[in-house]
Order: structure tokens, then C-alpha cells, then sequence
């Protein structure tokens, strides 16, 4: 038992954090976790045992177990068998996901029976749930001191070009013209069967109090200050909390969870500063056979010095089977020895991107990934894949300007050849252009860290909502 409901001493608040179960969800908010138990609030995390221990597993700059005010909750969903990854599906969009989000539908149960018990041991009980969970904690509404509060896991750029039409409008005032496209507009990074999914869930974000963003003003002030304003009009609160990820990296801790040293960070360690870039689509992406090997290539001929995670799309259970099951050309990794690396277990991220030696991070613009990219002060080497994806590459590259386009939206149904890659890197590694990019990209990230700090306008978001959760 959590508590009972004659305890002498009741917490202000207790805080249950509900995610869903994919690596970019589950990480954001267990580092969202971690800044509200630091401000000695409990935080119960949600998810399935696989999933719990995964989100456990990869997180880093901080080690979870060790925030004794996070207890995590392990609830089993019906047994599935989702499909591989399929590289060669006629959208990028990783369809075998859909039963692993649809099955959680089934923790609603659960759930209701952890907030009934929780509830009798605090004044306020705070669900913080994923916009894609809304559903599964419904329930919330039976219990007389409760609250909930919808994160949404996308950049507020793309939660603006996908809400009203007076956002729509006003926020056409403020890029240039043709930035956002048609292609962008029309939803063509999801499967059908996923839009029906998403709809369904978001219908209850209309219970919530408010919305949560892993995102600040330094990044997106004017896409934020306009959905703030319409939250205003519903009497609802609007929070951008972000950087959720750490932003002070300890050289001095280099380990992953079981205890074994990168050895890409020693890697990295004798590589002079800003000369490596980082190659990394995220847990979501699988590439073809052909459009692997025109990739190798491309890193290959650009010249320069890069660290490759080479890995398929996650699969239902990660630790089962997480390699790639695609190869790299015959004699790629003896051509490259000593100026490529491919790193094909967990690769510690968050720890390359901080490191001196990355310069560039060619990535598939997941928010997390374009987080922690612009948290460091990192440049991006956009390849949008899917989902919000497309609508984040805009955000960098063409309006925050501090990335480039390896592959245009419009252009996703064709092989991006070796010579893209290569002009890519190039352009960002050896040009005028490269380094106004880089300028800007290490500006805005040294504003980010700064918002972090004391009087930072992300800490004061951060006192504020938890002031408002505790008042």
C-alpha cells in the first residue's frame, strides 16, 4: 500500500506520470521526472515492466535510481506480437508501433486503481499524461483532488500548424512564406490508422487543466506566446518546462547503466574540437539495404570524421533483439578505420552531443533529438522521417537557422543518394556558411542552458508550475 487515508500527514502533491511507451516519449518524460522530484514532490511513473525498465535502461546525464521520490509502476497490457520493422513499406512511418500504442489502452484499469489509491495519501493528486494516453487515465475526473495535465512529446512549431485556423494564421505572420508547405500541412508522416488513433486520444486532453511543452522561450517564444493565448481563452495553463533534458553533462561519469565505459567517448576524446559528426535516426527509422550503403558512402567521401549509431527501429521489446539486422558494405568499417566509427549498441547521445569534438549531428529531427542538438549547441543535418518530424526540420533549418536539409520533405519518396550526404556534411563542415550555422546553433544553446539556471526563464516555468500544483 502507497498510503492510507488516515495518515496524520498528507503531501502537498504526488505527481503520476503517465507515458507512452515508445523511447521518445518514455525518456522526455522521465527526465520531466526527475525536475519535479528534485523539488521534493513523489513522482510515480507508469508504463509497462518492459518499457519501465527500458526508459531505466537508456536514460542518461542522470541516473533515475537514484532519485528516491520517483517509484516506478510496472503494469502488464495483453501479450501482442506487433511486426518487425520494414524498411521497404511504402511510407517511413513505423507502422509496427500501432499495436504496442493500441495495447496500452488496456493500463486504463490499473491506472484508475493507482490514482483511487494514491489520492487518499496527498492534498493534490497531478496526472501528467502523454497526449497520445489521454484515454488511459480518464478516470482521473472521479477523484475530488485530481488534476491532469497533457504533455505534448512534439515541438509547439508543429502543435501550432496542426491546431485552429486563427493559430494557423497568425503564425503565417511570423515565417517566411512557403516555409510550411501543403506536404507539411496534410498529415503525410502518419498512417491512416495512426491519425485515427491520435484523434481519439487527444478528444480527452479536453479534461486537462493545461498543457505541458519540452520546450522554452529561447527556442520558440512566438509559437508558444500564441498557444498560451489560446489556452487563456478555455481558462486553461500552458507550461514550457524545457530543456526536460540535463544540460550539464558530467565528463567525469562516462558508464552506462551496467557499468562498461564508451568507448566512442574515448573516441571522441582524441578528436580535435567540432571535427566529428554524429550520425543518428533515432529508435523509430529503418533504412533499406541500398539506402544503407548509399549513406556509408556519402560519410565516406564527405572526408570527415563521424560516429554512426547503425541500428534498425526498436522492436516491441528491445532487449530481445536491438541490433540492426542490415549490413554495412564489405570492407566498409577497415576504410574508415580511424576517421569513422559505428557504434551498434545504445548509444550514449546526450553525452556525444555534449562533447567538444561534435561539431554537426545528422539526425531525423525527432523533438527529442532537436532538443538535445539545440541544448548543446550542436548544429543539425536534417533527414526528416515521419510524424513531426518534417515540421521540426522546418523549425531548424529554416526558421530558428541552425541546421540544414540533407533531404527535403517534398523529395521523401526518393533515394537520398551518397552525393546528398556528402554535399550535406560538406556544407556544414567546411563552408562560411557552415560556421554562420554552428554560430547560431552554439548561441541559442548557451540561452538554453542559461534558462536552466537560476533566474532563467525555464527554471521560472518549472517554479511556477510547481507552485500552481502545490497551491
Amino acid at each position: 500500500m502507497i498510503g492510507n487515508s488516515s495518515s496524520p500527514t498528507k503531501f502537498p502533491a504526488i505527481v503520476v506520470m503517465v507515458p507512452l511507451p515508445l523511447q521518445g516519449h518514455l525518456n522526455q518524460l522521465l527526465h520531466l521526472s526527475r525536475l519535479i522530484s528534485n523539488n521534493h514532490i513523489p513522482v510515480h511513473f507508469v508504463s509497462t515492466p518492459t518499457h519501465c525498465r527500458q526508459a531505466n535502461h537508456r536514460v542518461q546525464g542522470w541516473d533515475p535510481l537514484a532519485v528516491g521520490t520517483i517509484h516506478f509502476h510496472e503494469f502488464e497490457t495483453p501479450p501482442i506480437v506487433p511486426p518487425p520493422p520494414n524498411p521497404n513499406s511504402n511510407t517511413n512511418f513505423p507502422s509496427h508501433f500501432q499495436t504496442i500504442c493500441e495495447s496500452t489502452t488496456h493500463l486504463r484499469s490499473p491506472v484508475a486503481s493507482l490514482l483511487r489509491e494514491i489520492s487518499v495519501t496527498t492534498r493534490r493528486l497531478v496526472v501528467i499524461h502523454d497526449s497520445l494516453m489521454g484515454s488511459v487515465v480518464q478516470d482521473f475526473v472521479t477523484l475530488p483532488n485530481a488534476e491532469s495535465y497533457t504533455f505534448h512529446s512534439v515541438s509547439a512549431f508543429t502543435i501550432c500548424l496542426y491546431t485552429t485556423k486563427n493559430i494557423q494564421t497568425e503564425l503565417a505572420k511570423l515565417i517566411e512564406p512557403q516555409v510550411v508547405t501543403n506536404d507539411h500541412l496534410s498529415f503525410k508522416g502518419f498512417t491512416s490508422e495512426f491519425k485515427r488513433f491520435m484523434n481519439t486520444q487527444h478528444e480527452y486532453a479536453k479534461l486537462s487543466s493545461g498543457r505541458i511543452y519540452n520546450s522554452c522561450t529561447i527556442v520558440e517564444q512566438a509559437m508558444l506566446d500564441l498557444l498560451e493565448n489560446e489556452e487563456r481563452k478555455r481558462n486553461k495553463k500552458l507550461w514550457a518546462l524545457g530543456p526536460f533534458n540535463p544540460v550539464d553533462i558530467k565528463r567525469t561519469t562516462r558508464e552506462d547503466n551496467n557499468g562498461t565505459n564508451y568507448e566512442c567517448l574515448k573516441w571522441l576524446d582524441k578528436q580535435e574540437t567540432n571535427s566529428v559528426i554524429f550520425v543518428s535516426f533515432g529508435t523509430t527509422t529503418s533504412f533499406t539495404k541500398e539506402q544503407v550503403t548509399e549513406l556509408a558512402i556519402g560519410l565516406e567521401k564527405s572526408e570527415k570524421k563521424f560516429i554512426w549509431a547503425f541500428r534498425d527501429a526498436d522492436k516491441e521489446d528491445v532487449f530481445r533483439d536491438y541490433n540492426t539486422s542490415v549490413e554495412l558494405p564489405k570492407g566498409y568499417e577497415d576504410r574508415i578505420k580511424g576517421r569513422g566509427l559505428v557504434v551498434r549498441e545504445w548509444a550514449p547521445q546526450l553525452e556525444i552531443l555534449s562533447h567538444k569534438a561534435t561539431g554537426g549531428f545528422m539526425s531525423h529531427c525527432g523533438w527529442n533529438s532537436c532538443m538535445e542538438s539545440i541544448s548543446m549547441g550542436v548544429p543539425i543535418i536534417a533527414w526528416p522521417m515521419h510524424s513531426d518530424q518534417p515540421t521540426n526540420a522546418v523549425l531548424v533549418t529554416s526558421i530558428l537557422k541552425v541546421g540544414l536539409t540533407v533531404k527535403d520533405w517534398k523529395l521523401r519518396g526518393k533515394m537520398v543518394v551518397a552525393e546528398d550526404v556528402e554535399k550535406a556534411i560538406r556544407r556544414l563542415m567546411g563552408t562560411n556558411e557552415g560556421e554562420e550555422i554552428r554560430r547560431r546553433a552554439m548561441e541559442m544553446g548557451e540561452g538554453v542552458r542559461e534558462s536552466v539556471m537560476e533566474g532563467g526563464v525555464s527554471l521560472l516555468q518549472l517554479q511556477s508550475f510547481i507552485a500552481h500544483i502545490t497551491r
